[in-house]
């Protein structure tokens, strides 16, 4: 009975509390703190008092004086960890404040460096809003002192006239001034017989070197010493068709190159508008009229004129330049 009477006894409640702490080690053992310091759980601290702490005596019980010294001790050992940890903690916090310290001290930079650019930015806006000023009244200078030296040289050769088609014979190229008089007898002797002051202060072929490439001959630049003269020569070719010996020529106003080019954008236009009946004339400097429902109309664009033609359904698909490019 007494063996049944042992057996039956509980085991020891201190084997069993070992047991419960041992568990609570494998669930969970650190805690990871700020910078990565890791603190011991509070069930290992206490499991640690309750191994290490001082053991009961079987005759006298508690000892007071081995139960301070243990709290002393652990006391002891608890400050030391923590001041350990606090001194980490405040390196780092010393270490991130320097490091934000320098960050600000770079922004605020940056911030700087932001403005002056800002404030470059806006004078070089402001400076290249004067250069675009600048260019366009420029622009418009140029266009005005352009304009004005083509109207200089128009006027300056306002005395010549300019022949067209005549032979590029050498018996012709040395004689030029008698062949200008024998043109003006054939095509309008009536100014001979006025007595019309017909000499020529010169004569010359354009461009002054011949291009063997070029079929057709060069122009020829005569200038007159009577204004009237030519005037009235050239009103004589716009009525009917000069000859020279009788090959067709053509005799017009001498203006400058520029003008000139002016003039032939027109030719498609002109002939067109000659077939329709239209009387068209080139007037200085290139301005195109014709005489269209009793009115006298006339275009300093092609543009204008190809707008006009448009709006009337009588001209309207005539001129259009492109078409007859393409031909």
């Amino acid at each position: 009975m007494a063996n049944s009477t042992e057996a039956q006894k509980p085991q020891n409640p201190k084997k069993n509390k070992k047991k419960g702490p041992q568990k609570n080690k494998k669930k969970g053992a650190t805690l990871d703190t700020f910078y990565g310091a890791k603190i011991q759980n509070t069930e290992e601290i206490e499991d640690d008092i309750q191994e290490n702490g001082p053991k009961s005596s079987k005759g006298n019980g508690n000892s007071p004086q081995t139960h301070e010294e243990f709290e002393s001790e652990m006391t002891k050992k608890m400050e030391a960890f923590w001041e350990e940890k606090l001194e980490i903690m405040q390196k780092k916090f010393t270490h991130l404040q320097n490091w934000c310290d320098e960050t600000e001290k770079e922004n605020q930079a940056l911030k700087a460096r932001i403005r002056q650019l800002e404030d470059n930015d806006r004078v070089k806006e402001q400076e290249l809003i004067k250069q675009s000023q600048n260019t366009k009244k420029l622009e418009e200078n140029i266009k005005y002192l352009t304009d004005k030296v083509i109207d200089l040289e128009n006027r300056g050769r306002r005395d010549n006239l300019r022949i067209i088609g005549l032979p590029e014979k050498p018996e012709i190229n040395t004689k030029l001034d008698m062949v200008i008089q024998d043109i003006i007898k054939e095509n309008c002797p009536e100014i001979l017989e006025q007595g019309g002051n017909t000499a020529t202060d010169r004569a010359h072929r354009t461009p002054s070197i011949l291009n063997p490439q070029k079929t057709t001959p060069r122009n020829v630049i005569a200038k007159f010493q009577s204004y009237q003269t030519k005037e009235k020569i050239l009103q004589e070719a716009r009525k009917r068709q000069f000859r020279y010996k009788g090959m067709p020529i053509r005799v017009t106003q001498d203006l400058a190159s520029s003008t000139l080019n002016d003039h032939k954008a027109w030719n498609m236009i002109f002939r067109k508008a000659r077939e329709l009946g239209l009387q068209p004339r080139i007037s200085y400097p290139a301005k195109l009229t014709i005489y269209f429902q009793g009115k006298v109309w006339a275009f300093n664009k092609i543009e204008d004129f190809q707008l006009f033609a448009k709006k009337r359904p009588e001209l309207c698909g005539k001129f259009d330049t492109e078409k007859q490019r393409a031909r």
